[in-house]
């Protein structure tokens, strides 16, 4: 049997996490650094993305030796990935700083958080908490979708571009349970306040995500282009107390999942411990589905 720990070594590799400065994405990016991949944080909010690289350097510059960086140094690029040619520069930047692109995660994604605290409207925005499906605006539902759905799929072909060149990659598509299966509404609920929802978007582009990775998947047939999707459950970010509590409820495992509790499936997909998987979805849900 192969050594183990050397399944999850990603030394040597390239990783891109699109979304990489956010609650998900920052943690990712975090891991594979850990395992050994030179990281791009790429974000659209380059500040963000600028602290998690610095954040990812810094623990790891004593790898270094004298002048010599560590290989699983971090980079930071911003990115629109809703835009084509803002994610054909990421492509280009990290094919140029580092040469290759072994890993591409796609974690960038529109996801509101239900908590009452924010309730409030901000920038004069539309909260799309807020919005019953049958009033639902149709500039909120295109843009979500040009983030999403469209955006992945812009990643993913320029990502798949460069991994056909070079001979192979992997590709991680985060999805959610909301794509698997309808949100439960009532947990966004509370009595005398003004009823809130999951939107509509958030559920239509998460399957749209599967359906996208079983796409690839089969078009990289023979190719040695590894495509799989990850999908999380409830992550706790700073959620109030009586979401916390409904959430809790409807899962088996009674709680929402901690931040890095998604790491670990995804530095599996990310390695050659799944190298007999793709066009899969590995599910860490505490047990939502499974009910």
């Amino acid at each position: 049997m192969e050594n183990l720990p050397e399944l999850f070594d990603l030394s040597g590799r390239v990783a891109v996490v699109t979304g990489g400065a956010g609650l998900l994405g920052a943690e990712f990016c975090q891991t594979l650094a850990g395992a050994g991949a030179s990281t791009v944080v790429a974000d659209i909010d380059k500040a963000a993305a600028d602290r998690t690289a610095a954040s990812i350097n810094e623990r790891y510059a004593k790898q270094g030796v004298g002048s010599q960086r560590p290989a699983n140094q971090a980079f930071a690029i911003q990115v629109d990935v809703s835009v084509e040619e803002s994610v054909r520069n990421l492509m280009g930047e990290t094919r140029a700083e580092l040469g290759r692109l072994d890993i591409l995660v796609n974690s960038a994604a529109l996801n509101p958080k239900f908590d009452m605290r924010g309730e409030r409207e901000s920038d004069g925005e539309i909260n799309p908490l807020s919005v019953e499906f049958e009033d639902f605006p149709l500039d909120t539902w295109n843009q979500a979708l040009n983030v999403n759905l469209t955006g992945l799929f812009l990643c993913c072909q320029a990502a798949g571009k460069q991994m056909s060149v070079q001979g192979g990659g992997v590709i991680i598509n985060v999805c959610s349970i909301y794509g698997l299966v309808g949100p439960d509404q009532r947990i966004y609920r509370r009595d005398g306040a003004q009823p809130q929802f999951k939107p509509v978007y958030y559920s239509v582009t998460k399957a749209g995500v599967l359906g996208l990775t079983s796409y690839l998947a089969t078009y990289y047939a023979g190719k040695n282009i590894r495509v799989n999707a990850l999908t999380p459950g409830g992550v706790n970010n700073d959620h109030d107390d009586e979401f916390l509590t409904a959430y809790a409820a409807r899962t088996v495992m009674g709680r929402m999942a901690e931040k890095e509790e998604m790491n670990g499936a995804l530095l599996f997909l990310a390695s050659d411990a799944s190298s007999y998987m793709t066009g899969g979805n590995l599910v860490v849900d505490g047990g939502w589905t499974a009910w």
